[in-house]
């Protein structure tokens, strides 16, 4: 058997990102041969990945793509905030949003096909991703818009925004973007809101009014006014082209744009890093206890 010199172990660990003992152990077990030590660690790579699948991934960063009209938002999580900022989880988030915007593929199974260079698809660089960095990662959702777009990051990753016009609005879109980014509108316009929404809301709002002593005796006319105000807010506080504009409270964000030229918002997309996954809360006693065998 060759020996295996530390300049071998060094040239691997450049190309895999594995560790050094790890490393050494690929080569030895490969007789020196470079090539099959690559393989035998992705190999071992791809079984750490399933093993891994299971953790809970709600770190990571919205990687963004915005160039020649194409625009895309796409969502990477890994386990820690650590590896979130890691030179190689960024790089490989930003190839990824690249090639959404270049393929347009129709879904996250497409996209996890595609060739992400060569030698791998998406998925299996995801997976050889696990095996370099050492914690879960996955391609959790992506959104691609087309035409006169606008985008805005928020945090280093932690918000990604695209606004859509009508027509050409780079002198001022940011800071449309930005609104959204900060305020979290559920809709654009009233227009969105679902009817069953609203009778949602006037219901809860006419059972407060009635159950405050102050108000409870009001006549019913006057009651339905005061709940259609409140209605009101619910707009202002829910739909975009209703909220307060950040910068300048005086006016609405509809106005806002408006007093910037004839371009006009036609859609948004806005993605926050984690929402809606649910954060594993261990117990570390208990976690002590399961490995003492108590």
């Amino acid at each position: 058997m060759a020996a295996i010199s530390a300049k071998e172990v060094q040239a691997l660990r450049e190309r895999t990102g594995v560790g050094m003992m790890d490393c050494k152990r690929a080569l030895v077990q490969t007789d020196g041969n470079m090539e099959e030590a690559v393989k035998l660690l992705r190999e071992k790579g791809l079984a750490a990945a399933d093993k891994k699948a299971s953790r809970i991934a709600a770190e990571g960063v919205i990687a963004i793509y915005n160039n020649d009209g194409v625009a895309v938002l796409c969502e990477i999580n890994s386990e820690t905030d650590f590896v979130a900022k890691n030179e190689k989880f960024t790089t490989f988030a930003s190839a990824v949003a690249e090639l959404i915007a270049k393929n347009a593929p129709a879904d996250l199974d497409a996209l996890l096909a595609m060739k992400y260079n060569d030698q791998m698809t998406v998925e299996e660089m995801r997976k050889e991703m696990i095996l370099v960095i050492g914690e879960n990662i996955n391609i959790r959702r992506f959104e691609r818009v087309e035409g006169n777009v606008c985008t805005y990051c928020h945090g280093g990753g932690k918000i990604g925004v695209i606004a859509k016009f009508t027509e050409d609005a780079s002198a001022f879109g940011k800071n449309v973007c930005m609104q959204i980014a900060s305020m979290s509108p559920k809709y654009l316009d009233r227009t969105q809101v679902p009817e069953s929404e609203i009778a949602n809301e006037k219901e809860i709002l006419m059972a407060q009014i009635k159950n405050d002593p102050k108000s409870a005796n009001k006549p019913e006319n006057i009651i339905e006014k005061m709940v259609n105000g409140k209605i009101g807010k619910y707009y202002s506080e829910n739909c975009l082209l209703d909220q307060e504009y950040f910068i300048d409270d005086s006016m609405t964000v509809g106005k806002y744009i408006e007093s910037q030229g004839s371009a006009r918002l036609e859609s948004y997309v806005r993605f926050e890093r984690g929402e809606g996954i649910q954060k594993r809360e261990d117990n570390f006693a208990e976690e002590v206890a399961k490995q003492a065998g108590m």
